[in-house]
């Protein structure tokens, strides 16, 4: 994920202290910080812009094996706004789009990996998961499971009727995107989606192994963000922990597995394991 910051000292030290990701340059923007949690995996980090609006999510990335083949066939497919191809200065290749809900996407080819101390103590080295505000579960669907093959994983509710978030996981592996829905048949109206809010939908989230070692790390290091809540147990029978940056963009700490039954709906495929 790209995030939005007005505090680079404070962003600084919530990823590379609080989270524990290794600094690096950004091969695709000058001004971005880019925060590895492995080599593959990192948040990308960008000032705030002066047209910013309320959202601190600035894009969502996916790794692909073959950008230009992909590109050719989003474009095949009626996909609009698609870039062209970048180069990064590590060789990686990357090109955007955008969601129909207006996100932008980035699908990158990586290059030279960055190299990852070995006394480097990254809170969890997996992003498991993304999550934004969506609106139109149907043109989203039709985007990420019609067009890219992403695979229904499980969905919850916070009430009975309703349906709150929505998992499915990429094609080619057990990470998933999660619809955090608003408006009509979700609990989370519109019109009170404010910043704070927007903050909480638009999240990314760190798999760990064991929740209470986790957070008990955070604790004795003092590495606990100011903002923060949990453990708890979520609606889909998995541990979790959350931490928030500056800016309020959440981070989720969640243990891989589940440990007790979900509501709502069963697990359509397997969860990552480590």
């Amino acid at each position: 994920m790209c995030v939005y910051t007005s505090d680079s000292a404070g962003s600084e030290n919530f990823y590379g202290h609080i989270l524990g990701a290794t600094k690096g340059i950004d091969p695709e923007d000058p001004k971005g910080t880019r925060y590895y949690f492995s080599a593959k995996q990192f948040v990308e980090v960008l000032p705030l812009p002066a047209d910013h609006g309320l959202s601190r999510m600035a894009c969502v990335g996916y790794e692909t094996a073959d950008a230009d083949g992909l590109r050719r066939y989003l474009i095949a497919h009626g996909v609009a706004g698609v870039t062209e191809l970048g180069t990064g200065s590590d060789g990686s290749h990357w090109f955007k789009t955008k969601d129909p809900e207006g996100n932008e996407v980035q699908f990158v080819q990586a290059g030279q990996p960055p190299v990852i101390p070995a006394d480097a103590r990254p809170i969890g080295t997996r992003i498991i998961h993304v999550g934004y505000l969506v609106r139109s579960r149907a043109a989203e669907d039709h985007f990420y499971r019609e067009i890219l093959g992403f695979r229904p994983y499980w969905w919850g509710s916070k009430q009975k009727g309703e349906i709150d978030w929505v998992s499915q996981q990429v094609p080619e592996g057990h990470d998933w995107l999660e619809y955090m829905l608003v408006g009509d048949g979700a609990t989370t109206p519109l019109a009170k989606v404010d910043k704070n809010q927007l903050g909480v939908l638009n999240h990314f989230s760190i798999g760990v192994p064991n929740m209470e070692k986790a957070v008990t790390t955070l604790i004795g290091e003092e590495r606990l963000s100011p903002r923060h809540d949990g453990p708890q147990m979520g609606l889909d029978g998995k541990w979790q922990a959350n931490l928030y940056d500056p800016d309020g963009t959440r981070v989720e700490l969640m243990e891989f597995q589940p440990v007790i039954k979900p509501c709502c709906s069963s697990f359509t495929a397997d969860s990552p394991v480590n």
